[in-house]
């Protein structure tokens, strides 16, 4: 019998040590694991498949502020920008030249303004094949300085064909925990046959 009621008091004895540590290490982990749940970047995912003719494949990535001020561009494609120079012609922008070029972005960035080096600096070709595009947000302004906390949005934008154009945004808060950003979406008018363009546009705080 006392064989038996010191192994029971040896038993309790561990299991009273174990108990707090397990407390303690679980306690650890959820302080851990809610520090790295907010978000540090914003990332912008979608799925581009070239179209045939002119007048298409045209997008802009770029984030605003509460005001409506674009903070930053993240992207735009170069015929946007640059347009396309022939042999005898003048050079000219390509929303210059074809106004329904991604119109949301072109107004809101207030494009005209720029020079073409500020323009350089967020314009990239536009790709030759379908596939995946992805752009990262680092909470910065163009400037590369970090921009105050406070709510934002993530717009992006596609020139299906010609007058037809489709704008996709979400809004988010500097505070928010990772996640993913609801998007709405915006169509001027339908066209079928590019409307696979752009498709499964995503927007995720990580």
């Amino acid at each position: 019998m006392m064989k038996q009621k010191n192994l029971f008091i040896a038993a309790l004895a561990a299991v009273l040590l174990v108990v707090p540590v397990l407390a303690l290490s679980s306690g650890k982990g959820q302080s851990q694991q809610g520090k790295a749940a907010k978000a540090k970047t914003l990332e912008v995912v979608f799925d581009y498949q070239k179209q045939a003719g002119p007048g298409s494949n045209q997008y802009a990535v770029w984030i605003e502020n509460e005001k409506g001020d674009v903070v930053k561009t993240l992207f735009v494609t170069s015929y946007t920008t640059k347009g396309r120079t022939r042999p005898g012609e003048e050079p000219m922008r390509g929303y210059v030249k074809r106004p329904n070029c991604v119109p949301t972005w072109v107004k809101a960035s207030k494009a005209a303004e720029q020079t073409d080096e500020q323009l350089d600096g967020f314009t990239g070709a536009t790709p030759k094949a379908g596939g995946t595009q992805t752009f990262t947000w680092d909470f910065t302004d163009q400037q590369g300085k970090a921009v105050p906390q406070g709510r934002y949005k993530v717009l992006v934008e596609a020139t299906l064909y010609q007058a037809s154009d489709i704008v996709y945004s979400g809004t988010f808060s500097t505070k928010d925990k990772a996640g993913v950003i609801k998007l709405t979406s915006t169509l001027t008018e339908p066209d079928e046959t590019h409307k696979d363009m752009v498709t499964n546009v995503k927007a995720l705080l990580k």
